[in-house]
């Protein structure tokens, strides 16, 4: 699968069932090649260049199931995240 594919997929969090966005970035472990986690949203802030608003990181294994059209993650506490 490629990261492309990942990026068009809907993240829906198994806990409340909302649609938490869509992957923005993935992060690789280098050393293994493995993927360590998602980050999902993160709209640029005004004066930051790298620094982005709203950003999620969601690791490797709260990831449920990767499906044609969605990723169900089991996020304990999602109340911090405000992406529509």
């Amino acid at each position: 699968m490629r990261i492309s594919d990942l990026q068009t997929k809907d993240i829906v969090s198994m806990v409340s069932g909302r649609r938490l966005g869509h992957v923005s970035d993935v992060d690789i472990n280098v050393a293994t090649g493995f993927v360590e986690s998602l980050v999902v949203g993160g709209a640029p802030k005004m004066l930051g260049w790298l620094q982005k608003e709203g950003e999620w990181v969601i690791p490797w294994s709260d990831i449920v199931k990767i499906g044609n059209d969605v990723i169900l993650v089991q996020v304990p506490d999602e109340a911090g995240f405000t992406s529509g």
